[in-house]
């Protein structure tokens, strides 16, 4: 028989222990879809942006988010106050914030990040399976609408806000 040294060293090194190996897997499949993106056109290195309308003080933001959750392909997120238009890409002083959808078994959770705010500022609607939130400082704006995966009204709904991190909950 045979002795296998490589899940001696897979154990030594933790992979099999923590699974370890799978989040690498994850992070290769991620790199790999980045890549594909890129080769594409769906992703660009470089470009022009003509900010000379932005009011002063006022900053441009974004970024995106690609969430595997579910085991679904990815799903590409944007966020930030760049918006694209057919004249080319536009600065708003209304930003869209980073955020999370998870379909639990009992109940939806969102998470969205609004740092700058506060509770009083915070503005949420839920017409059947439309959550609309937005928020409102002396210093940032903040808008986000997701369609949801269930139909609810906005008596199941509660939400805390800590720490610039707002989360609703609504019961299915």
């Amino acid at each position: 028989m045979e002795h296998d040294d490589s899940k001696e060293k897979k154990e030594e090194s933790g992979f099999d222990l923590f699974g370890l190996g799978g989040l690498f897997k994850g992070i290769e499949k991620l790199v790999d879809l980045a890549g594909k993106l890129e080769e594409s056109g769906g992703v660009k290195k470089e470009g022009e942006i003509n900010f000379d309308h932005i009011k002063k003080g006022m900053k441009g933001v974004y970024g995106f988010t690609i969430n595997t959750a579910g085991g679904g392909s990815p799903k590409v997120e944007t966020f930030g106050n760049i918006k694209k238009t057919p004249e080319g890409p536009k600065v708003d002083e209304e930003r869209e914030p980073i955020t999370d959808l998870f379909d639990e078994k009992n109940e939806i959770v969102i998470i969205a990040e609004m740092p700058g705010i506060e509770q009083d500022d915070i503005v949420i609607d839920l017409k059947e399976d439309i959550l609309e939130f937005s928020a409102i400082s002396k210093t940032r704006k903040y808008r986000k609408e997701l369609l949801l995966p269930v139909k609810a009204g906005i008596e199941s709904l509660n939400h805390k806000f800590t720490n610039g991190i707002l989360e609703i909950r609504i019961k299915k």
